[in-house]
């Protein structure tokens, strides 16, 4: 048992020997990683986002992006076996639902990025979820300077040797979990789950690394919504709308076939939202 308790996990007890010797076999996250592809089919998802938006031409318009994330918060809060992190060899389950995912401040190459850290509560509804993501990512484009900006700002006028050894500090206090929680609870690299949409900006067919620093164990990449071949239900190849999905996972925090399992349900939100959300009106 670790000397101190950490404010954003508790230690599990009774792991199997196989995986709680694994953190010490494989001591960092990417040479433990695990990549999974799926492609969404998007047949039933586009008219039902059209119908949900209609429904509310005054409220904020939910995104393809929208529903991925609130799937992710789900599988999370219904398999929290996903929900762990591996520090200091020894695996807990995280306090909370935690997603981050960046955000361009524009759209031009040189436009900076916002990265944003949202808790995701239990039993939150699609259109909440909708309300408070809109109203995040815009604080996060505005100018106005949040927490985690603050700090990245006084950190990067360290000289390098001051940087350097700062981060070590951190590292050796969040390995030991003495790092402060007013220090965890803000940082987007302690989170359940890292998304990127990169289809919002073209980008297809990529996978992402896992960060070393931090605690994110899983990170998913929504790619470029279009046409997809799929097999048909007469066993021949049709084109329909489609998406694909890229993760990457720390496969110390769980076996595979529950990992692949608990991500299913991000692909059942998004394929089919009328059966998991309810109707668009």
């Amino acid at each position: 048992m670790p000397l101190f308790r950490r404010s954003d996990g508790v230690v599990l007890k009774n792991v199997p020997p196989v995986r709680r010797v694994m953190p010490y076999l494989m001591p960092t996250r990417n040479e433990s990683v695990v990549y999974h592809e799926n492609v969404l089919d998007l047949t039933r998802t586009t008219p039902w986002l059209k119908a949900f938006n209609d429904a509310r031409p005054d409220g904020p318009k939910a995104t393809l992006f929208h529903l991925f994330l609130w799937g992710c918060a789900r599988a999370l809060h219904e398999r929290p076996g996903l929900n762990r992190f591996v520090s200091n060899g020894r695996i807990y389950e995280r306090k909370g639902v935690f997603l981050s995912f960046a955000a361009k401040k524009g759209f031009r190459d040189d436009a900076p990025l916002a990265t944003i850290k949202k808790e995701f509560p239990k039993g939150e509804t699609f259109e909440e979820c909708v309300q408070r993501l809109t109203a995040g990512i815009k604080e996060g484009r505005s100018d106005k300077l949040r927490p985690v900006d603050k700090e990245v700002k006084l950190v990067t006028r360290m000289p390098g040797w001051m940087l350097h050894a700062a981060l070590a500090l951190m590292r050796f206090l969040d390995r030991h979990n003495l790092l402060p929680h007013f220090m965890l609870k803000n940082d987007p690299m302690y989170a359940s789950v890292f998304a990127a949409n990169l289809g919002s900006v073209g980008i297809d067919d990529t996978f992402h690394h896992l960060y070393e620093y931090g605690t994110v164990s899983v990170f998913g990449v929504l790619g470029v919504a279009g046409p997809r071949i799929f097999v048909g239900a007469d066993g021949k190849p049709e084109v329909r709308e489609g998406v694909q999905v890229r993760w990457t996972f720390d496969e110390r925090i769980n076996d595979g076939l529950y990992c692949a399992a608990s991500l299913k349900l991000v692909r059942d939100a998004v394929e089919d939202p009328e059966r998991v959300i309810g109707k668009a009106g």
